[in-house]
């Protein structure tokens, strides 16, 4: 588990296709500190697992599947891309941002950027279908940053939008800061609108089994 604080802005060293999978290194000097072989690190937010690392040269290797690579945008990565990363949350460490999986569920793009003082608005357009679980001053994670969403789009709208705010730090420390109009990012929702959403749908058909079955006796 992650909590979508960014710990340190990495640079791809290769991305190498092998069918319909890739092998991706990453140079992360802070992250490989403590790597060992199979370990788990968020590269943009897609949790990974660390197949080898060289901690004197500071880089790391990880497996990037098909199915990864068709839900994320890491296939459009290409040596000297700068990408977010951050290990695992320990169990005793502090929880600053909010529950991340790293389990991507879509790519959106963003749209517009409008600087502020020392922050800018910044909205990503969303596959309609993630829409629903987006909500104002809720949370959501882009590219592996843990963000708090400002404004969302109305539910009849299309293409569906949020806004987020980005301030100093993260403008300076994460790839959002260099992300022009057009790039692609990985969205992660929060996990807990999912199980709400499950949980009330299996809620619903239980209570529609039982009137069914009240009606037949």
């Amino acid at each position: 588990m992650f909590t979508g604080i960014v710990e340190e802005l990495g640079t791809v060293v290769a991305l190498v296709r092998e069918g319909g999978s890739a092998r991706l290194e990453v140079r992360g000097p802070l992250v490989t500190a403590d790597a060992v072989h199979g370990a788990s690190i968020a590269v943009n937010g897609v949790c990974l697992t660390v197949t080898d690392e060289a901690p004197s040269g500071g880089t790391f290797v990880v497996d990037v599947m098909a199915e990864t690579l068709s839900r994320s945008s890491l296939g459009g990565l290409e040596p000297g891309s700068r990408v977010n990363l951050e290990r695992a949350m320990p169990a005793d460490g502090r929880f600053g941002g909010h529950v991340v999986q790293g389990h991507v569920d879509g790519v959106g793009t963003v749209v517009s950027r409008e600087p502020g003082d020392r922050w800018e608005r910044v909205r990503v357009e969303v596959p309609h279908g993630l829409a629903r679980y987006l909500v104002e001053k809720g949370s959501v994670t882009v590219d592996g940053v843990s963000l708090t969403v400002t404004t969302v789009s109305a539910p009849a709208e299309r293409p569906a939008w949020f806004e987020v705010g980005l301030i100093p730090t993260t403008l300076e420390l994460t790839t959002l800061g260099r992300a022009p109009v057009g790039t692609l990012v990985n969205l992660e929702v929060d996990v807990l609108a999912k199980y709400v959403e499950r949980i009330a749908a299996f809620g619903a058909m239980e209570r529609f089994a039982a009137a069914r079955h009240e009606e037949e006796l």
